[in-house]
């Protein structure tokens, strides 16, 4: 009888295998109430090298980490309309607390445009204090009504820019810095996935922008995931919270915002996009562990030697993992180094030590070779670099292979049923296209222009809808 699979393969179930992956890779577990997650430390520290190369991408662009209160008064949310309608259905609402009832309901932050607003409102007095750019990171609630761990919670963590700006062009062209310097950088050169940058519609604009830029990213079975979305709020919140500036000519302006984000869902992203039918393959430049070294057998020696290789390596500025746990059984721990993602292995046993070498096994590509000990420190940094960037050719290349050029709303969402992508002329789609492509469960992920940029605006000659099955 043939074994049984670790994880249920990705052609039967896709949802199915991604379920197994998140529980048996240890990256998170549902949490107690509906809609929650526990992270798991493997996933959390997945999540950690995330917010280590934001946060280093968001200071480069100018902005400076703060923090702000988790309870918002609802009266916030109602001085923007537009707003408050697209948040409402998804807000959690405090009505009781100490053992009274409060007289102003306090909801649990889905966003913080409004109480950031209120800051902004008091901290910009002149055009000296502008462009403010506040960055936090956090954690929100947005009641789900189909939750899946990392892709759709009711709580998840996040980083939220808010910035405030003198100028509509400073605004737009910071928002524009976000979404191409910050995000897609971060996407493309450390996570290895291959991005599409585009312009939300309006009616997938975020509630009270004036524009929605997206980072779209085609999944394993060919649907698509927002992966990030970078706002321009225009002046609706400043009107709703008088964040107003003396201009240098003496004049009371309103300014101009923006907002962006990315969140714990970037850990989904990562499953869906590199995961196989043996676990994850998590790209070595995020990767926490990016070589294991493991020892095959117990005896003193073969300990000794994995700890020094370990050592070498991490000299040579690569993040190690010793695994010398020889109380497991070898082929168990591989497994579950497998079921992780660690782009390396390393085995050492006691014939290695006889002939210098170990077992060198690659997780992204597959395969194994034997490799001589003191050769290690200098071939590992080249070999992770080419697992990097063929992770990333992967993901264009799938992409580019399941994407079909058409015409008609029919033939659009005939190429997102069959589990694909298509670009259809903006022309041929508009308000009551999107509308009929949705009654199928097909949208438009995004706008974009013929050669693949960003148009200037929805209606630009030449733009093209990418069209759609999401999570």
């Amino acid at each position: 009888m043939a074994k049984a699979p670790v994880l249920t393969p990705q052609a039967e179930d896709f949802p199915r295998w991604y379920q197994d992956l998140v529980n048996k890779a240890e990256l998170a577990d549902n949490g107690p109430v509906r809609g929650t997650m526990v992270i798991r430390p493997y996933g959390y520290s997945l999540w950690e090298r995330m917010q280590q190369e934001m946060d280093a991408r968001i200071k480069e662009a100018g902005a400076q980490n703060a923090y702000f209160p988790m309870f918002i008064p609802q009266a916030y949310l109602t001085k923007e309309a537009e707003h408050v309608e697209g948040f409402s259905p998804e807000l959690a609402v405090v009505t009781h607390g100490g053992g009274k009832e409060l007289e102003e309901p306090i909801v649990v932050r889905p966003t913080s445009e409004t109480i950031i607003n209120d800051y902004f409102s008091k901290w910009v007095q002149s055009y000296r204090d502008l462009p403010l750019l506040i960055n936090q990171w956090a954690n929100v609630v947005r009641w789900e009504m189909r939750p899946r761990v990392f892709l759709r919670t009711s709580e998840f963590l996040w980083q939220e820019g808010h910035t405030a700006h003198a100028t509509y062009e400073d605004a737009r062209d910071y928002a524009a810095r976000i979404h191409r310097d910050v995000y897609a950088d971060f996407m493309v050169n450390v996570l290895g996935i291959d991005v599409v940058l585009g312009r939300k519609t309006p009616k997938e604009r975020f509630a009270g922008a004036i524009n929605t830029l997206t980072l779209e990213a085609m999944m394993g079975d060919g649907k698509a995931l927002q992966m990030g979305t970078s706002h321009e709020l225009g002046t609706n919140f400043a009107k709703a919270f008088n964040t107003s500036y003396l201009s240098r000519e003496g004049k009371q302006e309103l300014v101009w915002q923006t907002s962006w984000g990315v969140s714990t869902r970037m850990v989904g992203g990562l499953i869906m996009s590199h995961g196989d039918d043996n676990g994850l393959r998590v790209p070595p430049r995020l990767a926490p562990v990016q070589v294991v070294v493991l020892a095959i057998k117990g005896d003193e020696a073969v300990l000794a030697k994995v700890r020094e290789i370990g050592d070498r390596l991490k000299d040579a500025g690569i993040r190690v993992r010793i695994d010398d746990r020889t109380d497991t059984p070898f082929g168990r721990r591989a497994v579950d180094w497998e079921l992780k993602g660690v782009p390396v292995r390393i085995e050492v046993g006691p014939r290695d030590l006889e002939s210098h070498t170990v077992m060198l096994a690659r997780r992204i590509p597959g395969g194994k070779e034997q490799v001589r000990i003191e050769a290690l420190a200098e071939l590992l940094p080249r070999v992770l670099e080419e697992d990097q960037a063929l992770l990333l050719a992967q993901s264009r290349e799938r992409r580019e292979a399941r994407t079909t050029e058409v015409t008609t709303l029919k033939e659009a969402a005939e190429a997102a049923t069959a589990g694909g992508w298509a670009r259809i002329p903006w022309a041929n789609v508009g308000a009551e296209g999107e509308a009929e492509l949705a009654e199928q469960a097909v949208t438009v992920r995004c706008l974009v222009t013929e050669d693949g940029a960003v148009p200037d605006a929805d209606d630009a000659p030449g733009t093209v809808a990418l069209v759609a099955r999401a999570y």
